[in-house]
């Protein structure tokens, strides 16, 4: 049974930094996505960043580049997001997940078979 436990949530002002982990058990395999995604109150839920982890590549949104990081930790199945120059407009529910479909490297939500809980992540002005 593969489960996501994500952490690191919070509330930090504009301007200030947050890191995300997502812990995976139960996933099998180096041919794996992982990847970030967010949801804001009435908006539909947009993936920010993913991660293969056979090659450690990285793909990012457009709305994050230059100012997130993923990266895998170490060999294990556990991925960061390191969040920096965070803006008011970043303030979501922040998911993890994970998935084999290739289709997954272009944030398509259907692509990925697991999911975390989700952490909020709250910038204030």
């Amino acid at each position: 049974q593969v489960q996501l436990v994500e952490s690191g949530g919070g509330s930090v002002p504009a301007g200030g930094s947050l890191r995300l982990s997502c812990a995976a058990s139960g996933l099998t395999g180096s041919s794996v996505y992982m990847a970030w995604f967010r949801q804001a109150p009435g908006k539909e839920r947009e993936g920010i960043a993913t991660i293969y982890l056979q090659d450690y590549v990285t793909n990012y949104a457009d709305s994050v580049k230059g100012r997130f990081t993923i990266s895998r930790v170490g060999r294990q199945n556990t991925v960061s997001l390191q969040m920096n120059s965070l803006k008011v407009e970043d303030t979501a529910t922040y998911y993890c997940a994970a998935g084999v479909n290739p289709a997954a490297w272009l944030f398509r939500a259907h692509a990925y078979d697991y999911w975390g809980q989700g952490t909020q992540v709250t910038v204030s002005s």
